[in-house]
C-alpha cells in the first residue's frame, strides 16, 4: 500500500473522531471549508470562502484550525512511514550512501589507505540546540509516536491497529496542544534528547555499512569507524537566556549521564545475551572465568553504579579476543552495536557546549580584574591594551579571586557553568564538555577572556569564536590570524583542532540571502588559508537553522556546497526544532540522514583546495554587494518595520510558549534586536519567505544570465545557493501572502508606504522566480518532483489555517485587548501553519 492509501485511512479516522467528538455539523463545516478552498485554489471565486471564514465564532475558528492541523500531523506521519518503507525496500547501492562515497573517492584515485586516512581525520559533529520551532508538546508527540508505530499494520487483517490509531487520535483531539507555561531549560534538554534512542539504533547499522562498503569497494577489511559525534547547547547556551543558570547546566549534565547509562546498559545487555561463547559456567548459573560474559557483566555493573570505566579500551580488547579466537562474525555482528554506541555516546551521551555573549564574558573579566587590583576599568581599555593585559595574565598561573571567598553574582553567573562542566568531566571523562562558544566575537580579546574565567576553577577550555554579523564575518580572517599569532594562545591550543563558528541568522538578517551566503563562503575560504599558514588543524561549526533563510536545506547539499579546501578536521552543524523529529524520529530515517551527511562530508573533504575561476568570484562579489544594497534599501525603509509588524504575526509569535529564550535581545523593540528565529518564522507564516530569496534577482542580473548558467552548472557552492532558493520560492505562495496584505488597512499614516512595499514585494517575488528559473533552465523544483508534489498536495489543506489566522489577526488587532481575547485560536493557527509548512525556523 502507498502513501495515498495511508493518508486516506488516517484522514477518515480523523473525520470519524471529529463526528463523534464535535458532531455532524462541525464535520460538515470542515468538509465545506475544504471543498471551498479547493475551488479557490483551482481558480474559482473566493466570495463564499471569505463569508464562511468571516462568520466563524471563536470556538469554531479554533476547532477548524485544529482539525486541519491534525490532518497535517497525520500526513507528516504517513510521509515519514513512506520514506521508511522506500528506504527499507531499496536494493543495491543507494545514492548518497557511504558505499557510493567510497566508489567516487576510488574513481578519483584515492587508495584504500588514503580513504582510511581521510576517515581518520574527519568528524561530523551534530549539535542539538534549544531553538525549538518544534511546537508540539511532549504528550502530543507521544501519541503521534504510537500512531506512527501502527501505520505499517493499518492495511492488514487486524482491525486492532485501526482501533489503536483511532484511540490515539481521539485522545489527541481532547488534549490541549498549547503549553500553558514556557518550557524550562530542563524541558528543552529532555525534549531534545528524545531522539537519541533512534540514533543509537542507527549507529551500528552505519558502522556495518562502512565495513561492508570498504570490502566491496576496496576488497579488504578496515578498522575505520564512522566519524560521528554529538553535542548539545541545551543547558549550556547562556547567550541572552537568563534561565540557563549554573544549576540548569548541572541538571542538563545529570540528564546526559542518566540517558547515557540507559543507552549503554541496553547495549551491554544485548551483547551479553548474544555472546554466549565459553559457556562452561552455565550449569551453575555463573560465567566461566575469563569468558566474554564475565567482562560484560563487570562493565555492566560499573556503568550501572555510575563509576568511571575505560569502556573503549576494554571493548576493543574484547573484540581482539574474539578475532584471535576465530569469532570474527561474532565480533563484527554481535559486539559492533555495543562498541559503536560506546565510541559515540560513551558515559557522557553528548558533549555540552557553553555559549555566552562576548559582552557578558568581558564584563565578568572586568569585574575579576578590578577585584584583584589588576585593572580598575578593563572595559574602557583599547584592544591593544586588553591584549597586553590578557596575555600577561595567561602567562601567569595565579588565580585572581581570593581563595575561599564567595564569587559575586556576575562572576558566579560566568564561572559557575565552567565549574559544572569541570565536575562532569571528572565523573564521566573529558567528552562531557565540548567547547566554550563566544557569541558576537568581534576581536581577539573576546576569545581570550573566557580562558581567564576558566583558570579561576583550574579547568582548561577551548574557546570557539562565533562570527555572526556581516561585519564580523568580513573581519573574521584577521581576528583568527591575530589569535593564532599569539604564543600564549597557541600554548592553550596545543595540537588541538581550532573550531570557528559561523552564524547564518544574523548575517542573513543584516544583508539578505545572497550576500550572507557569499560572506560565509569568503569567511571560510580566508580563515582556512589563515589556519593552513599558521600550521593548525581547523573545523568550521555551522549554526544552521531549518529554514533556507537560516542556512537550512539538505545537509549533504549544504556540505557539498562548502568552498573547496575548507573542510580539514570535519564539520559541525546545529540540529534544531522540527529538524530533529524530521530526521531522527525513526532509526531508518536516522540512518539515512546520517549516511547522506557522511557522504557529503567525505566527498567535500577530499576536494582539493582550488578556487573557482577568478571571473566567477569577482562576479559573485559584485552580485553580493548589489544584492545587499537592495536588501538594506528594503529593511531600512522607514515604512518597513510597521509593514512587517502588520503583515506578519510577529507579536503573536512572541506569545508562543515554545522556548525558554525571549524572542528579542535586550533593548527597545527594533528589527535589529529581534532574534533570527522569530524573524524567519514570521515570514514563513505568511508564506512570503522573504529571508530565503530577497535580493537574489538583483544579484543574478549583475552576474549576467549566461555566466550565471555556467556557474550553476560547474560551481557546487553557487548551485547549492540557487537550489536552496528554489525550495524557499516554491514554498512561498503569492495567493496566501495577498491575504495577509489585507491586514494593512490602518489609520496611522503608513497606508501609502505599506501599499508601496506590498506591490514591491509581490513584483520582487515574481522577478526572483523568473530569474532563478532562467538560470537553472527548468521550473522550480523540477528536479525534485517528490518535494514539489508534497507542496502541491499540502497547499489546499493549509490554506484554511492561513485564512483563519488572517481573520483572527484582524479581529484581535481591532481592540486594545483583542490579543488576549483571541490568543488561543491564534496560537493554534501558528502551530497549524508550522505543521503544514515545516522548515519554519
Amino acid at each position: 500500500m502507498g502513501i495515498r492509501n495511508d493518508v486516506n485511512l488516517l484522514g477518515r479516522t480523523l473525520g470519524q473522531v471529529l463526528k463523534e467528538q464535535e458532531g455532524e455539523a462541525f464535520f460538515d463545516l470542515v468538509e465545506r471549508t475544504r471543498s471551498l478552498v479547493r475551488d479557490v485554489r483551482g481558480g474559482g471565486d473566493d466570495t463564499a470562502l471569505r463569508g464562511l471564514i468571516a462568520g466563524l465564532n471563536e470556538a469554531d475558528a479554533g476547532n477548524l484550525t485544529r482539525a486541519f492541523t491534525w490532518y497535517f500531523q497525520l500526513v507528516n506521519l504517513a510521509e515519514e512511514y513512506e520514506r521508511v518503507r522506500v528506504l527499507s525496500g531499496s536494493q543495491g547501492t543507494r545514492p548518497q550512501s557511504i558505499e557510493s562515497a567510497l566508489m567516487e573517492l576510488k574513481a578519483q584515485g584515492l587508495s584504500a589507505d588514503d580513504a582510511e586516512s581521510l576517515l581518520a581525520r574527519l568528524d561530523l559533529g551534530l549539535t542539538f540546540t534549544a531553538h525549538p520551532t518544534e511546537m508540539r508538546r511532549r504528550t502530543i508527540r507521544s501519541h503521534l509516536v504510537e500512531v506512527a508505530r501502527a501505520i505499517p499494520e493499518l492495511h492488514g487483517q487486524d482491525e486492532s491497529a485501526v482501533e489503536r490509531v483511532a484511540a490515539h487520535v481521539e485522545a489527541m483531539w481532547t488534549t490541549p496542544e498549547l503549553r500553558r507555561l514556557k518550557p524550562t531549560v530542563l524541558d528543552e534538554v529532555k525534549g531534545g534528547l528524545n531522539y537519541v534512542t533512534s540514533i543509537a539504533q542507527a549507529l551500528p547499522a552505519l558502522q556495518r555499512d562502512l565495513q561492508r562498503a570498504f570490502r566491496t569497494v576496496y576488497g579488504r577489511e578496515t578498522a575505520a569507524h564512522v566519524p560521528l559525534s554529538f553535542s548539545s547547547w541545551m543547558g549550556g547556551d547562556r547567550d541572552g537566556n537568563p534561565f540557563v543558570t549554573p544549576q540548569a547546566t548541572r541538571e542538563a549534565l545529570e540528564v546526559h549521564r542518566e540517558r547515557a547509562r540507559e543507552v549503554l546498559l541496553g547495549a551491554i545487555k544485548q551483547a551479553y545475551a548474544d555472546l554466549s561463547q565459553e559457556g562452561a559456567g552455565e550449569e551453575t548459573g555463573q560465567e566461566a572465568a575469563g569468558s566474554y560474559r564475565e567482562e560484560l557483566r563487570d562493565l555492566h555493573n560499573s556503568v550501572r553504579d555510575g563509576l568511571p570505566v575505560e569502556l573503549l579500551p576494554r571493548l576493543e580488547a574484547l573484540r581482539e579476543r574474539l578475532h584471535a579466537e576465530g569469532q570474527q562474525r561474532s565480533a563484527d555482528q554481535l559486539l559492533t552495536p555495543l562498541l559503536t554506541v560506546a565510541r559515540v555516546f560513551g558515559q557522557h551521551l553528548v558533549s555540552l557546549d557553553v555559549r555566552e555573549h562576548s559582552a557578558q564574558t568581558g564584563a565578568a573579566v572586568a569585574e575579576l580584574l578590578k577585584a584583584a587590583g589588576v585593572e580598575a576599568d578593563y572595559s574602557a581599555l583599547p584592544e591593544h591594551a586588553k591584549l597586553e593585559l590578557l596575555t600577561r595574565e595567561l602567562r601567569s598561573r595565579r588565580p585572581l579571586w581570593p581563595a575561599g571567598e564567595a564569587l559575586t553574582d556576575t562572576l558566579e553567573t560566568a564561572i559557575g557553568p565552567i565549574r559544572e562542566v569541570q565536575a562532569a568531566t571528572r565523573l564521566v571523562g573529558p567528552r562531557a564538555f565540548g567547547h566554550y562558544v563566544i557569541s558576537m566575537s568581534e576581536s581577539v580579546s573576546d576569545v581570550l577572556e573566557p580562558l581567564l574565567l576558566a583558570r579561576e576553577v583550574g579547568f582548561g577550555i577551548l574557546p570557539v569564536p562565533l562570527f555572526e554579523t556581516l561585519a564580523d564575518l568580513e573581519r573574521a580572517p584577521q581576528v583568527v590570524w591575530e589569535l593564532l599569532s599569539l604564543p600564549e594562545y597557541r600554548a592553550v591550543l596545543g595540537h588541538n583542532v581550532q573550531e570557528i563558528m559561523l552564524g547564518y541568522s544574523d548575517s542573513n538578517k543584516d544583508a539578505g540571502f545572497l550576500a550572507a551566503n557569499w560572506a560565509l563562503h569568503e569567511a571560510q575560504r580566508k580563515i582556512s588559508d589563515v589556519c593552513r599558514r599558521a600550521g593548525v588543524h581547523w573545523r568550521f561549526f555551522h549554526g544552521r537553522g531549518t529554514s533556507i533563510g537560516r542556512g537550512g536545506g539538505p545537509a549533504s547539499r549544504a556540505i557539498l556546497g562548502q568552498p573547496a579546501g575548507t573542510i580539514d578536521a570535519g564539520i559541525r552543524i546545529t540540529e534544531q526544532g522540527e529538524a530533529l523529529a524530521d530526521k531522527y524520529s525513526h532509526p531508518v530515517l536516522a540512518r539515512r540522514n546520517l549516511e547522506q551527511a557522511l557522504y557529503g562530508l567525505m566527498l567535500a573533504a577530499a576536494r582539493p583546495a582550488l578556487d573557482p575561476p577568478a571571473e566567477w568570484m569577482d562576479a559573485l562579489d559584485r552580485a553580493a554587494r548589489v544584492s545587499a544594497r537592495a536588501y538594506r534599501t528594503l529593511v531600512d525603509d522607514p515604512d518597513f518595520l510597521p509593514f512587517f509588524e502588520r503583515v506578519t504575526p510577529i507579536h503573536e509569535i512572541a506569545r508562543l510558549n515554545i522556548a525558554s529564550r525571549p524572542v528579542r535581545r535586550p533593548g527597545a523593540p527594533t528589527l535589529g534586536n529581534l532574534r533570527a528565529i522569530p524573524w524567519v518564522m514570521s515570514w514563513t507564516q505568511n508564506r512570503a519567505n522573504l529571508p530565503g530569496w530577497y535580493g537574489l534577482t538583483e544579484g543574478i542580473r549583475e552576474i549576467g544570465l549566461e555566466q550565471a548558467r555556467a556557474m550553476y552548472a560547474d560551481w557546487p557552492f553557487f548551485r547549492t545557493v540557487l537550489d536552496n532558493s528554489q525550495m524557499s520560492l516554491a514554498k512561498s505562495d503569492p495567493l496566501i501572502f495577498s491575504e495577509y496584505l489585507t491586514l494593512l488597512d490602518s489609520g496611522d499614516g503608513t497606508a501609502e508606504g505599506s501599499a508601496r512595499l506590498a506591490e514591491h514585494l509581490k513584483a520582487s517575488y515574481h522577478d526572483a522566480v523568473e530569474a532563478v528559473q532562467s538560470v537553472i533552465g527548468a521550473e522550480l523544483l523540477g528536479n525534485e518532483p517528490r518535494l514539489r508534489e508534497s507542496i502541491a498536495l499540502r497547499n489546499p489543506y493549509i490554506d484554511p489555517i492561513h485564512r483563519i489566522q488572517v481573520e483572527l489577526l484582524r479581529r484581535a488587532r481591532a481592540t486594545a485587548d483583542g490579543l488576549d481575547e483571541y490568543e488561543r485560536p491564534l496560537l493554534l493557527s501558528l502551530q497549524g501553519v508550522a505543521a503544514g509548512v515545516r522548515n519554519t525556523g
